[in-house]
């Protein structure tokens, strides 16, 4: 008999919004931990910020030429959680990694969404 587990997927808590708005939308909620591409490290956050583009893309505007809503959704956000600039640890990095180690403390920009317990980077978006 052959027994087959599965691998129970990780839980984290991120500011998340599904809806258009004023800063209201805001909730906090649990997600899937972020999955590791090739070249990627797992960060526990420090500190994150809040820029000009995140108010955009929350809002919905049409601003930056009426082009925003191609990139954050037409009807609804296409990313739930916003964020960009990171600064945090490494805790986990993918099996090709070898400028960074766990425990490296780091800062620079996310790829799956700054504003959560937990983000991706890609190691040519982050430094020591």
């Amino acid at each position: 008999m052959i027994l087959k587990f599965r691998k129970k997927k990780m839980t984290i808590n991120a500011i998340v919004y599904e809806k258009f708005g004023s800063p209201d939308v805001f909730e906090l909620k649990k997600i899937d931990k972020p999955v590791l591409k090739d070249n990627e490290v797992l960060i526990k956050t420090f500190a994150t910020s809040v820029n000009t583009i995140d108010i955009v893309f929350r809002n919905g505007l049409k601003a930056v030429f009426g082009l925003a809503r191609f990139t954050t959704g037409i009807r609804g956000p296409k990313k739930k959680v916003l964020g960009f600039d990171i600064s945090g640890e490494i805790v986990e990095i993918s099996s090709n990694v070898t400028d960074f180690k766990v425990g490296d403390q780091i800062y620079g920009g996310a790829r799956s969404g700054a504003n959560a317990e937990f983000t991706a980077s890609n190691t040519d978006s982050i430094a020591k």
